[in-house]
């Protein structure tokens, strides 16, 4: 295959705002000393503001040491896989670097996760050392006899002493800070083969596997997001950014996004453990933070709380929106209720995750992701046949850079199919449906195994959930194909009302509303009210574990 002109003229560039390269210098360091480099020049910052107490630079850094020193003395080698079942909270980050600075593999397992699941983790990452909060270990004890675990370290995320009685092998995190002393043992990292993370996918197409990014797939991803931070302090006056730390750091857009962005380069971290609306409004009032990094539906759930306008959020800068689709319609609403922008970015695990984003700094398209970040080529190729696509075509987005992962875990199979070479270099098929215009700005359309086929029509989920959205009554929306005899698939949509509306308006109506705004072949056939509708911990929501109720629904009729 050959690179068509648009790809080799990276003709994206002509869009990016002045001062921003295309061109990166990622430095040949390992992930934890990149960091260190960054926390080093302000000892006396607070690095961490976690339930009302703050955490300098230079205490996080001691204790960063002391853990990586505490494994070490347990015989933690390099790569060796060290696990964290821990929520957001200051141990994550010491446990996080003091793993990767002992040369071990860390996989971060979601807190929601119940015993078989995090079983499958820790066994298919082969993990021989967990962090487990205190509150966490009913979900990990029942599967013990199961593992291969030789350490286990039982975290309270506010540093008391876990109420637990130890067991051979259990140690206790704030034993650990006390009685490990001195400097760790240097480890030699090579950056561009040795894996930082074993990111598990969410799971929600098939089996949970995990992509191995390489220490250089992360610091490469932070030094290609970085032009946008300096924007902010070229544009703003704000070098030392105050972060709402509220997605979850198990997945790699925390990890990365949140965790290390901010503190390579002297920000402040207001970590919190978990999204509650009430909570985060007033944190970012209280703390005059700069940057919200979100999803979706936390900025839906921001438009239904009663009191948003009586808080203010002048203080931000911007907001961010990843991990999953965000309405137009959300866009708007929320920028009007509250003057502050949500910035739109486009990633996945699979490239440590970010490859696309906007910025307040650049020309504003809303319903896009913007064009790739420094470092990063995109194109858009026709799934089936793998032939180009000029601009203007929808298919299925590849992409290529010095973020993408050196592959899946133990899954060659699984590998071998989601690259493509290239001139002799390995693209990434992110599996997703997008669009590019004029100016390289991508569009995302939809995932392409979400995609349904009525009647040969190709419908886009994302493109009803859209237009649900702008009815008054609805909350939040998502629309899934189920099989059918006669259409090879039909539409259902799953709809959550917002609160003035229950019970005043029927499934019909809204049915009836979308008639008038989409094509006869895209409209729902079907209309489902909801209290809750199935998300993954980042916020995505699982299209598949609506599709496969609704079939388990039809095998019973």
């Amino acid at each position: 295959m050959t690179l068509p002109d648009y790809v080799k003229e990276k003709y994206w560039q002509r869009s990016y705002p002045a001062g921003l390269s295309w061109d990166v210098v990622i430095p040949a360091a390992s992930l934890p000393r990149f960091v260190e480099e960054g926390m080093k020049n302000h000892p006396d910052r607070a690095a961490m503001i976690y339930a009302g107490k703050e955490i300098r630079y230079a205490d996080l850094q001691v204790r960063i040491d002391r853990i990586c020193c505490a494994l070490q003395g347990m015989g933690v080698r390099k790569g060796e896989t060290v696990a964290l079942f821990l929520s957001n909270c200051p141990p994550f980050a010491c446990a996080y670097y003091g793993a990767l600075k002992a040369g071990a593999m860390v996989t971060a397992i979601s807190p929601l996760f119940m015993t078989p699941e995090v079983e499958f983790q820790l066994r298919d990452s082969r993990a021989r050392t967990l962090f487990v909060q205190d509150e966490f270990w009913p979900r990990v004890e029942p599967a013990l006899a199961r593992l291969n675990l030789r350490e286990i370290v039982v975290v309270n995320p506010k540093g008391d002493k876990p109420a637990l009685a130890k067991t051979p092998g259990m140690f206790f995190f704030a034993d650990l800070l006390i009685a490990s002393h001195g400097f760790p043992a240097p480890v030699p990292i090579d950056p561009l083969e040795d894996v930082a993370a074993l990111q598990y996918t969410g799971g929600t197409t098939g089996m949970p596997k995990a992509a191995m990014l390489t220490h250089r797939n992360v610091v490469a991803n932070i030094i290609q997001n970085r032009g946008y931070w300096d924007l902010m302090a070229r544009m703003d006056g704000i070098r030392r950014p105050t972060v709402i730390s509220v997605l979850p750091w198990y997945h790699i857009y925390g990890q990365t996004v949140d965790l290390s962005s901010t503190l390579s380069q002297g920000g402040t971290l207001i970590v919190l453990s978990g999204f509650d609306a009430e909570n985060v409004l007033r944190t970012i009032r209280d703390t005059e933070a700069h940057v919200f990094m979100g999803v979706s539906t936390m900025f839906v759930s921001f438009l239904n709380h009663p009191r948003l306008k009586e808080y203010s959020l002048k203080s931000l800068k911007w907001c961010n929106n990843g991990a999953t689709i965000i309405p137009t319609e959300v866009v708007k609403n929320f920028e009007e209720a509250t003057g502050v922008k949500i910035v739109e970015g486009y990633g996945l695990s699979e490239a440590s995750p970010v490859t696309h984003t906007t910025s307040p700094y650049l020309r504003r398209k809303i319903g896009s992701v913007g064009p790739p970040i420094p470092g990063t080529l995109q194109a858009v190729i026709d799934p089936q046949s793998g032939e180009f696509l000029p601009p203007g075509t929808p298919g299925e987005v590849i992409v290529h850079g010095p973020q993408v992962m050196k592959g899946y875990w133990q899954r060659p199979k699984e590998t071998a199919e989601v690259f493509l070479r290239i001139e002799g270099e390995k693209w990434l098929r992110t599996g997703d449906m997008g669009v590019l215009d004029e100016d390289g700005y991508l569009t995302i359309v939809d995932r392409s195994k979400d995609l349904i086929k009525y009647k040969g029509h190709s419908v886009y989920p994302s493109e009803i959930e859209e237009v649900l959205h702008q009815h008054p009554a609805v909350s939040q929306a998502a629309v899934v194909g189920l099989p059918n005899p006669l259409a090879g698939e039909t539409i259902k949509a799953f709809v959550i009302l917002k609160d003035d509306f229950q019970g005043k308006v029927r499934e019909e109506e809204i049915i009836s509303w979308t008639k008038d705004r989409l094509a006869s072949y895209k409209y729902p056939r079907f209309l489902e009210f909801r209290s809750e509708i199935p998300k993954s911990a980042v916020g995505k929501i699982l299209r598949r574990v609506l599709r496969d109720e609704e079939i388990k629904k039809l095998g019973r009729r």
